[in-house]
């Protein structure tokens, strides 16, 4: 085999193990995106009052701890970057659109600005909130994972994510609600719910893991079959 069929197959398998990191990467920033805008709203969710946007900022929280598993801690670090990269974008855009004069037959100015602006001071919240929790989740699993050896995914995950979501659910309601409704129902009902899903959702968490590392396998020995025939 040639140096040229060398890089190809390299290239392949890099190809192929960052299709699983881009689709995980993809759920994370739509997740931290939406979550900002769906945080305008308060739901009732097994009789604690929480932010609508709180199932989608725990999704981030799954995405990150895959990524720390089978990727490590600086492609979670990475990823933790770029969503405070998306957020940042997402403040300019929606204090562009504020800045911006209304058309002529716009009717709905009072209604948009009375959400977006509700949006601005969540997303400063989150920005706050989400560098902290997130940068210390991925710091709290590697430490849990080295702790371990390797070992009880389950207590990296469970854990890791528990304490960083009350580091989040205390900033980013603090910041985001103080002087418009009590804060502490909100950050102990959110709290509560984030660790229930936190728990929830470990075996999905198994099975992904799983499924990325077989998948990786399947294609490594494909190529090496493949190299071989070379």
């Amino acid at each position: 085999m040639n140096k040229n069929q060398v890089i190809s197959v390299k290239a392949n398998e890099c190809l192929q193990e960052d299709k699983a990191f881009i689709i995980l990467i993809s759920i994370f920033i739509g997740s931290i995106t939406i979550s900002s805008i769906l945080a305008t709203k308060i739901i009732s969710m097994a009789g604690f009052f929480v932010p609508a946007g709180v199932l989608a900022y725990s999704i981030t929280f799954i995405c990150t701890d895959v990524i720390s598993e089978i990727w490590g801690k600086k492609r979670a670090g990475n990823t933790v970057i770029g969503g405070f990269i998306a957020l940042l974008s997402v403040l300019i855009l929606v204090q562009m659109s504020l800045a911006w004069p209304k058309a002529p037959f716009w009717n709905h100015e009072e209604a948009y600005r009375t959400i977006l602006a509700s949006t601005s001071r969540i997303i400063i919240a989150s920005f706050a909130a989400y560098t902290i929790s997130q940068f210390h989740d991925v710091w709290a699993f590697h430490f849990l994972k080295k702790l371990t050896s390797g070992h009880h995914l389950w207590l990296r995950n469970s854990l890791s994510t528990a304490v960083s979501q009350f580091l989040d659910s205390f900033i980013f309601i603090t910041i985001a609600f103080y002087g418009v409704m009590p804060v502490w129902p909100l950050i102990t009902g959110q709290w509560f719910i984030k660790v229930s899903i936190a728990l929830l959702d470990t075996p999905f968490i198994y099975l992904i893991v799983w499924a990325i590392r077989r998948q990786k396998t399947s294609e490594k020995k494909e190529n090496n079959y493949e190299q071989s025939c070379i």
